[in-house]
């Protein structure tokens, strides 16, 4: 049942996957049809029309074997050897530059989230200790 169920989920998924794509194609944007797809899918989540339990287990089937998805992208970077040259090692520095800074800047923003939610909930109980003591 729950093959059934992941299998049900992954299809809702490719769902928005073709309506995105059908949006670009209709409308002719520039903007990647998944990209759209991606997009239509955070707002019906965000609006509670698509409930996270009904992608919820697709979503994480997907995302457990996501490496093997890059397997055929990676095999076919073989098929242009230049792109292995001086320019593939600009794009290799240029993505672990850009791995280190996105880490970076995530990780300082949640310690200052985590900060500040800490901050809020101290002061929340100091409230609470000088109104009972009053």
């Amino acid at each position: 049942m729950k093959i059934l169920t992941i299998v049900l989920q992954i299809c809702i998924l490719y769902i928005f996957s073709f309506i995105g794509a059908f949006i670009q194609n209709l409308f002719h944007l520039v903007i990647p049809g998944s990209i759209i797809a991606l997009l239509l899918l955070f707002i019906c989540l965000c609006l509670k029309i698509v409930p996270v339990k009904w992608i919820e287990n697709g979503a994480v089937f997907l995302l457990s074997i996501l490496m093997l998805l890059f397997i055929p992208t990676t095999v076919g970077v073989m098929n242009y050897p230049s792109l292995l040259s001086i320019h593939g090692a600009l794009l290799v520095v240029a993505v672990l530059l850009s791995t280190i800074i996105s880490i970076a800047i995530a990780g300082t923003a949640s310690q200052f989230f985590e900060k500040k939610a800490q901050k809020r909930k101290d002061d929340i109980e100091c409230n609470k200790f000088s109104s009972h003591s009053a």
